[in-house]
């Protein structure tokens, strides 16, 4: 009886950044990972996300360099993520292709955006309606930073919340991705202008657009866009305009 109770205060309490350490006793935190990557990128490595545990209940946070390190994945290290399919007036989806001077996966193809919330007030939650509001927050401040999106064309409630995936793929040898990632869909009638030190190009597509994508050798795909697209990506594109609202808001997690 002790023990659980012990237990139920240690998660409502989540440790700070500084004691991370203390749950991952080996962690990898030697900066010798980023020599040679572009400044900018470096130094958003220094962002804090949320680190979990395996139910997406935060424990910490952890900067997005020491989430990021395979050696700290393999020990465990997990972290929360949103991945955002944004539509056009003709259920075309934004793609983008990252940028050369990204750490992790540079020139990939992906969906729209891909990235995580912070490990402030605003965009963390501990239960799941708050964590769906903390990452459309997330997503609303990324889509502006790397495709100058504008949150005004975005708004918070045309976010709708799909399911979550809990995935591991690795980038290289070094770095990789463990994230319990929310899915996002919107459909926006949206000005971009992608961040060049983010974003290497962009293009619309529809369904059967991105399936001839996938055939040509030349193009690579993210891990976690190949794994939605495997999945569920194309079931739930056909219900866009109809029948979405009965895969929203899936209480449980998918375990890819």
């Amino acid at each position: 009886m002790s023990t659980t109770t012990t237990t139920t205060q240690t998660r409502a309490a989540p440790i700070s950044a500084q004691t991370i350490l203390s749950l991952f006793p080996d962690i990898d935190t030697s900066g010798e990972a980023l020599e040679g990557h572009d400044e900018e990128q470096i130094r958003l490595m220094d962002e804090m996300c949320i680190v979990l545990d395996e139910n997406d209940m935060p424990i910490g946070t952890a900067s997005k360099k020491l989430c990021h390190l395979m050696t700290n994945i393999e020990k465990g290290l997990l972290h929360r993520a949103f991945s955002v399919f944004l539509f056009n007036e003709k259920n075309e989806l934004l793609l983008q292709q990252r940028a050369t001077e990204k750490i992790t996966f540079p020139d990939m193809w992906t969906n729209t955006c891909c990235s995580h919330p912070l490990g402030v007030p605003t965009e963390t939650g501990s239960n799941l309606p708050d964590s769906i509001m903390g990452v459309k927050r997330a997503a609303q401040r990324k889509l502006d930073q790397e495709l100058g999106i504008k949150k005004e064309q975005v708004p918070l409630e045309d976010f709708h919340f799909l399911t979550r995936i809990h995935y591991k793929a690795p980038s290289n040898g070094q770095w990789g991705e463990h994230e319990i990632d929310y899915i996002l869909f919107i459909k926006a009638k949206v000005d971009v202008d992608p961040n060049p030190n983010e974003v290497r190009d962009t293009q619309y597509v529809t369904a059967d657009g991105l399936k001839a994508l996938f055939e040509d050798p030349e193009l690579s795909f993210t891990p976690w866009f190949k794994l939605i697209c495997n999945s569920m990506l194309f079931e739930w594109w056909q219900h866009l305009d109809s029948g979405l609202e009965k895969y929203e808001n899936e209480q449980e997690i998918r375990r890819m």
